[in-house]
């Protein structure tokens, strides 16, 4: 929370996603993120820019793992700030998708019996 925290900003968010094993994914036990490093860096940062310019009080951070990320691990962290907790919720989720939908970074999923599976991005969703 370092980078993000500050006494005009009581509000503070993280989201941390995790490599999953639901009902509909099989029987998956990592994935295998990679990433075209020399765009992913600054295209994190113009995301953080741009959450910045739409939330002017909020400050944000973005880390994700790259390599092989077993089920139940964290792959991603989303740490945003603001002066209210609606910002800093409104901060983060913008950031979260924005990453999924423009980032260059892959997944393959490598399930129990070996097989690897490419696994494109699904369409942001909005679960409520």
């Amino acid at each position: 929370m370092n980078g993000v925290s500050g006494p005009g900003r009581g509000g503070a968010t993280v989201f941390v996603g995790s490599v999953r094993r639901g009902p509909d994914d099989g029987p998956v036990v990592a994935i295998q993120y990679s990433a075209y490093e020399e765009m992913a860096e600054p295209e994190f940062a113009r995301i953080v820019a741009e959450a910045s310019e739409k939330w002017p009080d909020a400050r944000a951070l973005v880390q994700h793992r790259l390599g092989r990320i077993a089920t139940g691990e964290a792959s991603i962290a989303v740490v945003c700030a603001a002066p209210h907790r609606a910002d800093a919720f409104a901060a983060c989720r913008y950031v979260v998708e924005q990453v999924k939908e423009r980032v260059p970074i892959w997944k393959k999923e490598v399930f129990e019996d070996g097989v690897e599976r490419w696994r494109a991005n699904s369409p942001v969703e909005d679960r409520g």
